[in-house]
């Protein structure tokens, strides 16, 4: 569709902006240009489209020349959406639209067709301004105006969209919407679009592959994981960054690190952890690294307060996660900010240790019901039942945890437990066989992210080890409380 062979071009003919850029640019796909300010993005832009003349290298649309086409033909080919200014517009909304049409047009509009009247009309309709018909483009809002713009883009019935940062100056509704519909454009009509952004996790989010210059040079061509590389990006825009995964669609997201983001330390300890009536409760002056299965924010986050809520056991909630969320704004904390657990076993019961190994400590804390106790590997053999019993483990670790080390520890936490089940003979009451845990054990692995980086949490690691050993001892700890309270020691 769009084949670029060593394009150089500028602005003075012996300062090239763009310097020997190929690439080829397939049919039906959303491109998106990246680099910092000054790179050559909207040069190079300006250079595919014919409005800056190339110094040398060819451009080639449908394997034929730029310089090839009239500039009727090229406009039936290829239509440009430049950047959004402040300035008025005289035009209504019908009008600004029908101008797309005039590629189209033998004279100055004086074969108007049906076909073109419909063609608006279907351009107005699918960018959501066709309520604005009549209205003059300068009375409508930033958004309202692209959108206009783009219907006007979209009428020329060209195959190619060219766009100068499309959603600059627009708030996120907009943004969203005016992605949304270009995407919808895409895949189902085969429109291609180039389009240049500064905001990279808006062009990872919507853009099937990403080009990033650097000094009017290609760094990198293909799609959003293999352009927004860590390294790559911190040379190329000379900042820190740590990339993510969108939680949603499998894209990359880019998160910018502050420069003084790790100042002091945060030490947790024991003594922090409070017994109340119905909850243990530990509250920090910073948020800790979290990732949990809590029945309250699960996931990965950043947390100040934690809470293991202990109910009775004739607890009955048809919406427990909603239940508890109240619970928490009850007891005058806040919701975003807390993980919470559940258990049916006395907050008083809990067990809290520390341990600590060569500059890295951890704290512990468990509550152990085992009334519902499960060999995971019969569970099959079971049917739903209401029988109560969680085991509740946290982990906060006083140190910097990859997510690597995350993971492990997770791992190895849940190791230790299911040891400490065997050694204290907890078992399947269906299966007959020793338990590995509850049906609804909570884990909790939270780090302050201060002081000593711990790459790896596995058993055998410094980490590891405190790890396994504190989840072990605590868990039997808890077992055996559990059962002096039933009356089941031996």
């Amino acid at each position: 569709m769009l084949k670029l062979d060593q394009v150089y071009g500028g602005y003075h003919e012996d300062h090239p902006v763009i310097k020997g850029i190929s690439l080829t640019i397939p049919k039906g796909k959303m491109i998106g240009i990246l680099g910092p300010n000054g790179c050559g993005k909207s040069t190079l832009l300006k250079l595919i489209s014919g409005i800056l003349p190339l110094q040398s290298g060819s451009v080639r649309v449908d394997d034929q020349a730029l310089v090839s086409y009239s500039s009727r033909q090229l406009a039936q080919k290829m239509a440009v959406l430049p950047q959004l200014h402040g300035h008025s517009f005289s035009h209504t909304v019908r009008e600004t639209v029908s101008l797309g049409r005039y590629p189209h047009q033998s004279g100055f509009f004086s074969t108007w067709s049906e076909e073109d009247e419909q063609v608006v009309k279907q351009s107005m309709r699918q960018t959501g301004v066709e309520r604005y018909e009549n209205e003059d483009l300068e009375f409508l809002s930033g958004g309202e105006q692209q959108r206009t713009f783009v219907a006007q883009a979209l009428a020329q019935k060209a195959e190619l969209l060219l766009l100068d940062e499309p959603t600059n100056h627009l708030d996120i509704e907009h943004q969203k919407q005016l992605m949304d519909m270009i995407q919808l454009e895409v895949t189902q009509h085969g429109l291609t679009v180039v389009s240049v952004f500064h905001d990279m996790n808006l062009a990872a989010l919507y853009c099937d592959e990403l080009i990033l210059l650097e000094d009017g040079q290609l760094v990198a061509y293909g799609e959003p994981y293999e352009v927004l590389k860590e390294q790559q990006v911190e040379k190329v825009y000379h900042t820190e960054i740590s990339p993510v995964l969108h939680p949603s669609v499998p894209k990359p997201q880019i998160s910018l690190m502050p420069s003084h983001h790790q100042q002091g330390t945060h030490e947790v300890t024991a003594q922090m952890i409070r017994i109340l009536d119905n909850y243990v409760l530990l509250q920090t002056a910073h948020p800790l690294k979290v990732i949990s299965s809590a029945l309250h924010n699960a996931g990965l986050g950043w947390y100040h307060t934690f809470m293991n809520r202990a109910v009775g056991d004739d607890y009955m909630c048809m919406d427990a996660h909603s239940e508890m969320e109240q619970f928490i704004q009850l007891e005058g904390f806040i919701p975003p900010m807390t993980v919470a657990m559940m258990t049916a076993v006395a907050a008083e019961h809990a067990i809290i240790r520390s341990y600590e190994d060569a500059g890295v400590s951890i704290v512990v804390m468990v509550t152990a019901g085992v009334g519902n106790a499960v060999d995971a590997s019969k569970s099959y053999l079971r049917e739903p039942f209401d029988e109560v019993g969680t085991i509740n483990t946290w982990v906060i670790v006083n140190a910097i945890l990859t997510d690597e080390s995350f993971m492990q520890a997770m791992m190895t936490a849940t190791e230790a437990k299911v040891k400490a089940m065997a050694d204290e003979e907890i078992q399947d009451h269906v299966a007959q066989t020793i338990a590995t845990g509850t049906s609804t054990d909570s884990l909790l692995i939270a780090a302050t992210q201060c002081g000593e980086p711990q790459q790896y949490a596995g058993t055998v690691t410094k980490l590891g080890r405190l790890i396994g050993r504190g989840v072990y001892e605590a868990t039997i700890e808890a077992l055996q409380d559990y059962k002096r309270a039933k009356g089941l020691m031996k």
